[in-house]
């Protein structure tokens, strides 16, 4: 059995890192946090040019084939750049659903679309704060329409359609819709991370279509969510592992007493923990990529570990990143609070913490583990 990656993924991650680095710098992550734009639409097309967003879309519907081993790869780059682009809500989560539910005439029309970046989707779960679960799902769909509120929705001010999941007469359905179009109102909502859209979606019988099967749809919502986890864990490693080496060159550079604060003591303890806690999560996810590509049957204790695990490293990474920067870390200037910032949203975004590690535990208890 090959655990290692292949010379494609990696070239691609070499070349993902190169990129980025010319082209997605602070200030282009600020553009975005001062209000100036909604997102990085010129980043936005690059991407799209070089076909990062149908990496893992198959050649037949627009992508390029590169397998998720490959958006593995992007993600984490894309994490480590803070990069403000609505990439997760339109490959992670609309782009999965078309391919899981969609008929084929659904996965004809839209995938090539999300895949040239020409329109962007997204996923309304949410009915205001809790865990994912069915029985919070009250949106209601009669007749094709759908009437009801869903926020927080990642990206949703941004996105030209969303997969909605809806209340019918069968349970819980799953329902394109169009949200440039009368019966949809779309608010922006404040957050803490204003590099990433969040918002409020309100549907006034507003025309619907069903995607998939009957009774299934919970089903697909928890493949979805399990695998998006994974490559969310992706984006968070590469965060986290950011936010550790920003801290290691400041305390190389900063000094006081007449010697680097790298020498003391309580800086190395420091960052060896969140060394320790990157790693653990760098495996976590490395095993979740294995499972994308794959190992189906792993993905979601996979999806659930690597979730856990790369939440709290990207949490203790950008915390004690600002730590070591002393009193300087927490001003607007420096870059420090973007990770922090960044952390706090992917926390929550599929599901806090508590919720992944419940779903952890059950996946343990049933024997899942491997």
């Amino acid at each position: 059995m090959n655990f290692e990656f292949s010379e494609d993924a990696l070239f691609l991650r070499d070349q993902a890192s190169k990129f980025l680095s010319d082209q997605c710098a602070p200030s282009v992550v600020r553009a975005v946090l001062n209000g100036e734009r909604p997102y990085a639409q010129e980043l936005w097309q690059s991407v799209a040019e070089m076909g990062w967003l149908g990496a893992a879309i198959p050649e037949q519907y627009g992508g390029v084939g590169l397998g998720y081993e490959g958006l593995c790869f992007l993600a984490e780059e894309l994490g480590r750049a803070v990069a403000p682009l609505p990439f997760s809500s339109s490959i992670y989560l609309a782009a999965e659903f078309l391919l899981k539910a969609g008929s084929e005439a659904d996965k004809q029309e839209l995938l090539p679309k999300l895949a040239d970046g020409s329109r962007i989707g997204t996923f309304a779960l949410a009915e205001g704060f809790g865990r994912p679960d069915p029985t919070g799902v009250r949106l209601r769909a009669e007749g094709g329409k759908l009437t009801g509120v869903k926020w927080p929705v990642p990206d949703g001010a941004i996105a030209d359609f969303a997969i909605v999941a809806a209340r019918d007469a069968a349970g819980i359905g799953l329902y394109r819709v169009d949200l440039d179009q009368p019966g949809v109102d779309r608010h922006t909502l404040t957050s803490i991370d204003p590099t990433r859209n969040i918002a409020r979606l309100s549907f006034a019988s507003a025309p619907a279509v069903r995607i998939g099967s009957d009774g299934d749809a919970w089903s697909v919502i928890e493949t979805v969510l399990d695998r998006a986890a994974i490559l969310i864990a992706f984006e968070q490693v590469g965060g986290a592992h950011a936010a550790l080496m920003m801290a290691r060159d400041h305390s190389l550079q900063r000094y006081a007493f007449g010697r680097p604060i790298a020498s003391f003591q309580a800086i190395k303890h420091k960052l060896a923990d969140v060394y320790v806690a990157v790693e653990l999560a760098r495996s976590n996810a490395y095993y979740g990529a294995w499972a994308l590509s794959g190992g189906e049957h792993a993905v979601a204790i996979a999806g659930a570990s690597a979730r856990v695990s790369a939440s709290h490293a990207y949490f203790v990474a950008s915390k004690e990143n600002i730590q070591t920067h002393g009193g300087a870390g927490y001003t607007w200037e420096f870059d420090c609070h973007l990770y922090y910032r960044r952390s706090k949203y992917l926390d929550l975004v599929l599901g806090g913490t508590p919720y992944w590690k419940d779903r952890l535990i059950a996946r343990v208890e049933a024997g899942e583990a491997l």
